[in-house]
């Protein structure tokens, strides 16, 4: 990892005095260094110590321009939110970095795009290095789904900024797609076909709502289990989100000499209300048909509690984590394929002639 050393404000004779703990950051450098190796691969060049991490485009056997003719760089950052919030009051770290790395490569996806590289930024109250070590231990899990490199990292310590236990994590995705290949509206037509991939519930949207409702105003506990779930709140609350890099880019590949997957979208904040619209051309709309895909018990107690069927909508996923437009003719077998591939597809609605909005039927 590149400048992975923890960083803070001096103040006072020593670093330490301040806050600041030197030689923790240097017992996490050990702890983290074998973990982030297992996500490189040929295209990534030693640099320990430098202050940036270096990835080439090719391999020694011109990898990337086999596949890449007139290659475009695509980049996106995101966080995981007050999702913190549940693992630190729950005390498990371990998953959240899958979290951070869903939330940018999920993006880059729906450009087509095949991440190539992810980087992190952690800060927090007080530099531990089995905790930071637990959330590298996550990314380094997220990178290897998402089959790309964690290049590089920056850990700040900073005492008078974060309340004590607490931190918050930031992630950097730089992905590449052929120009020609790249996916957005103007490939979506009427008569497309929308087939959802299942989420894993939450995913790392809606947590300020779903903490008000679930913490405060029921007051569940987090380590007993929930008769409407069937496992504890924390299990559902924490469960990590899903990245589906590997099984979307095998079926655009699997196309790329006929555009047939014609539109993608990643459903985040705004649920699938303010999301599917983003793939939507001029003179279009989606047609949504609820009850089409099995709906995870986490959102039937959200609206059990008192949450209105719209803002459910409006704020989580209920259920569908990433949607593709397809051409009717390969509904059967892109849901075939992405099936085998384990995700959960579902065909939920079309592609109609309207004016670039969402409605439910």
């Amino acid at each position: 990892m590149n400048d992975r050393k923890g960083k803070g404000q001096a103040a006072g004779l020593t670093y330490r005095t301040a806050g600041v703990d030197l030689d923790a950051a240097d017992a996490m450098e050990d702890l983290i260094a074998p973990l982030v190796r297992r996500t490189y691969g040929p295209r990534v060049l030693p640099s320990h110590g430098a202050f940036a991490g270096l990835f080439r485009l090719n391999d020694d056997n011109g990898l990337l321009a086999r596949h890449y003719r007139k290659p475009v760089l695509v980049g996106c950052t995101d966080g995981v939110g007050s999702k913190l919030l549940v693992a630190i009051q729950a005390g498990r770290h371990d998953t959240l970095g899958i979290d951070l790395v869903a939330m940018s490569v999920n993006d880059l996806l729906c450009c087509g795009a095949e991440p190539l590289f992810f980087l992190d930024y952690i800060a927090l109250h007080k530099l531990q290095p089995e905790l930071v070590a637990q959330l590298v231990s996550g990314i380094v899990a997220g990178c290897e789904q998402a089959g790309c490199a964690l290049l590089g990292g920056e850990t700040a310590e900073m005492p008078d900024l974060y309340h004590r236990r607490h931190f918050d994590l930031a992630g950097f995705a730089v992905g590449v797609v052929e120009r020609d290949r790249i996916l957005g509206p103007h490939h979506v037509r009427p008569g497309d076909h929308l087939v959802g991939l299942a989420s894993s519930g939450l995913h790392s949207n809606g947590y300020a709502l779903a903490r008000k409702v679930l913490l405060r105003k029921a007051a569940l506990p987090l380590s007993q289990p929930v008769r409407a779930l069937g496992e504890p709140l924390a299990d559902a609350l924490l469960r990590p989100t899903r990245i589906y890099v590997r099984p979307v880019l095998d079926a655009l590949r699997h196309y790329r000499r006929n555009l047939l997957i014609t539109g993608l979208a990643h459903i985040t904040g705004g649920g699938l209300p303010g999301n599917v619209p983003r793939l939507l051309p001029p003179g279009c709309d989606a047609v949504i048909r609820r009850g089409s895909w099995p709906i995870p018990p986490i959102f039937g107690l959200l609206e059990h509690l008192g949450v209105a069927e719209d803002e459910m909508y409006r704020v989580f996923n209920m259920g569908i984590g990433f949607v593709l437009a397809v051409r009717p003719q390969s509904v059967r077998v892109t849901v075939r394929r992405l099936t085998r591939a384990g995700e959960q597809a579902f065909v939920i609605g079309r592609v109609t002639r309207g004016r670039g909005r969402l409605e439910f039927a």
